[in-house]
């Protein structure tokens, strides 16, 4: 069980107007309604479990708790230099940068002591700041432990996700809500499995790769992934 603080923590960390412009970002939502594989929120229930399972589980819940356990700067950006390394998309790649940086620099202006060591070193490494090892390094700035850092960063995803769909006019917003609860399950029997330390990110979601890899080809275009 979470005490006051962490939970209020989490719900600052994990609110939408958190200013770190996730709204930016659809990871793939838009491209695939686009393409007429996201009509209904049957297909988002889908898509959010494919991201959470397929992806944010294997991969980015991965390199966040490596991040987090790592002990200096120098292993963090060896962790981030992985995550560059295990995105073969190039949308992917400069979606999860321009993401992760987005939320350190709000970090950075709050004085997390970590935030600004590690914006730092980014300062010579532009293929470097992906969202998963930056949030590690935010929350254990906010004071977060392991367990409630997997938990922001999965919400925040879910979250993200069923909002690029009621922006783009895929369900209203009575459906959101049903989208939010189902993930929420989803999420939850994720993190009920700990994750082993000797995990190896991995990922395998095609059509989303797809989807967002499309997106520089579309005349117009809402979000940026």
């Amino acid at each position: 069980m979470f005490d006051t603080a962490t939970a209020l923590a989490l719900l600052q960390y994990g609110d939408s107007a958190y200013p770190a412009g996730g709204f930016a970002f659809s990871w793939g939502i838009e491209g695939l309604a686009a393409d007429g594989l996201l009509e209904n929120a049957r297909d988002l229930d889908d898509f959010v479990w494919e991201h959470l399972t397929l992806r944010w589980n294997s991969m980015d819940r991965v390199l966040l708790d490596r991040a987090y356990r790592a002990g200096d700067i120098a292993a963090i950006a060896a962790i981030d230099r992985d995550a560059e390394a295990a995105t073969p998309s190039a949308p992917m790649r400069e979606g999860s940068r321009r993401a992760g940086r987005a939320l350190l620099g709000v970090s950075v202006r709050l004085g997390g002591a970590l935030s600004v060591a590690y914006r730092t070193c980014l300062a010579d490494a532009p293929h470097l700041g992906h969202l998963p090892v930056v949030q590690a390094v935010v929350y254990r700035d906010a004071g977060l432990a392991p367990q409630a850092a997997e938990l922001v960063s999965g919400w925040t995803l879910v979250h993200g996700l069923v909002s690029a769909a009621v922006r783009l006019g895929v369900i209203g917003h009575v459906e959101a809500q049903r989208a939010l609860q189902s993930a929420r399950a989803v999420l939850a029997e994720l993190l009920a499995e700990p994750m082993l330390p000797d995990a190896l990110p991995s990922s395998f979601t095609p059509l989303i790769d797809i989807a967002v890899s499309r997106g520089k080809a579309r005349p117009i275009r809402m979000f940026t992934t």
